[in-house]
């Protein structure tokens, strides 16, 4: 099985975050995971949901602060293993072209 999942973490400051966002997702390097890093998140692929759940929690204890915001959104297609490459791939062939705008 492949679950896929977008995490966001991020304390709750005034300041730039990108320290402490840092620090979370280095945290996702302890754990049996693939992860790529976007502007508004972190897309995690696992084998099992009980991996992704630790790995975000993992993440979500990195970052230092009074309060933490820690969002995570879960694919789990229990039908058919399809990673997070596949699935952009699949709306880039309906496309026709990649999925982003040219710069």
């Amino acid at each position: 099985m492949t679950v896929v999942a977008l995490l966001s973490v991020a304390p709750v400051i005034e300041d730039s975050m990108a320290g402490e966002v840092a620090k979370a997702v280095d945290a996702l390097d302890e754990f049996d995971v693939e992860y790529e890093t976007n502007p508004m998140g972190t897309v995690i692929e696992a084998d099992e949901i009980g991996e992704l759940f630790a790995a975000a929690q993992a993440a979500h204890e990195a970052v230092d602060g009074d309060r933490v915001s820690t969002v995570l959104k879960i694919d789990d297609k229990r039908t058919a293993e399809t990673s997070a490459s596949e699935k952009v791939a699949s709306v880039e062939e309906h496309l026709g072209r990649v999925a982003r705008s040219e710069e």
